[in-house]
């Protein structure tokens, strides 16, 4: 064989690769696979052409391996529950309003989206430890919004009559999550581990006349038993568009930030509770959640010197 006839079929070789490279990726972004991807908003308008200057390609993603942890390896551990307030800069991702890749919804409608489908399951609002599982029914009267009734003036008679007026689940309203978590010093491992137990989503509660009444969690969930529905939905990234989390790597990687509300103690209090009744209280509960990040950090520094 001379040198020219190889140097035909090694170029011959590489277009028959690079087609077939191109290939693939066509049918990646085929509109017919786009439209398979599952997305939680039901207005979310789909592109009917490749958005973009290249062609993407969907990965399949699974929860991040947790190494198991045995009773005995246990030297240290403390639950806490923390809040995540999604108005802060660096929660920014809670409040993005989706694209194909992210679900086409925001956060809480991942959740809810998965309720409704049976995907994950729901406990109720009242307790943080699971023992009462929400019904289809519930959970639709949860997210469902609520029926008012509210005065209107009739423009031709000018009579004044009552209108019932249906309100809509609004996204928007959740501003804070609820996290129930393990912080564990393993000796197997060396290190300390914390462990996501539960999160709740959050919602304000307004009475009738309008007034703010506190808040309230709308569902618990057992976080080990979505973390596979988690892993399929990317996280909005503000730096870089390309380099995104699944929503399991962005809690795993504590991406987020959030504020200690309580630690176990024997009667249960919240920082909140401790100082309700001081001018600074607000303030004092602050104090008291960095100092029990503190302790937390300090602790596995503590066990490596003992």
């Amino acid at each position: 064989m001379t040198i020219l006839n190889s140097y035909k079929l090694t170029a011959a070789a590489i277009l028959l690769l690079a087609s077939g490279s191109v290939s693939a990726q066509g049918t990646a972004t085929d509109p017919s696979v786009a439209a398979s991807q599952k997305v939680v908003n039901a207005t979310w308008q789909r592109s009917q052409t490749n958005d973009g200057a290249f062609d993407r390609v969907r990965h399949e993603s699974v929860p991040i391996t947790w190494q198991r942890i045995r009773e005995d390896d246990i030297l240290w551990k403390k639950r806490v529950w923390r809040e995540i307030d999604t108005r802060e800069k660096q929660n920014v991702a809670f409040r993005y309003a989706g694209d194909e890749s992210s679900g086409g919804g925001m956060f809480i409608e991942i959740l809810v989206d998965g309720l409704k489908t049976g995907k994950i399951k729901g406990y109720k609002q009242f307790d943080d430890r699971f023992t009462t599982q929400l019904s289809k029914e519930e959970i639709m009267e949860s997210v469902a919004g609520k029926t008012d009734t509210t005065l209107v003036v009739d423009p031709t008679t000018n009579e004044e009559k009552q209108m019932i007026v249906h309100r809509d689940f609004d996204p928007n309203g959740i501003r804070k999550y609820r996290i129930k978590e393990d912080w564990i010093f393993d000796r197997n491992q060396g290190q300390m581990v914390v462990r996501i137990i539960g999160i709740a989503p959050v919602k304000d509660v307004v009475g009738d006349d309008g007034v703010y009444r506190g808040s309230q969690a709308m569902f618990w969930l057992y976080y080990p038993d979505i973390r596979n529905l988690l892993a399929q939905y990317e996280v909005y990234n503000p730096q870089n568009d390309i380099a995104r989390y699944t929503w399991d790597e962005f809690f795993e990687s504590r991406q987020f930030a959030s504020k200690i509300t309580k630690v176990s103690n024997p009667f249960g209090t919240e920082f909140k509770d401790t100082h309700e009744q001081s001018p600074y209280g607000s303030m004092e509960s602050l104090y008291d959640s960095k100092h029990a990040a503190e302790e937390i950090f300090n602790k596995e520094v503590d066990m490596w010197v003992y």
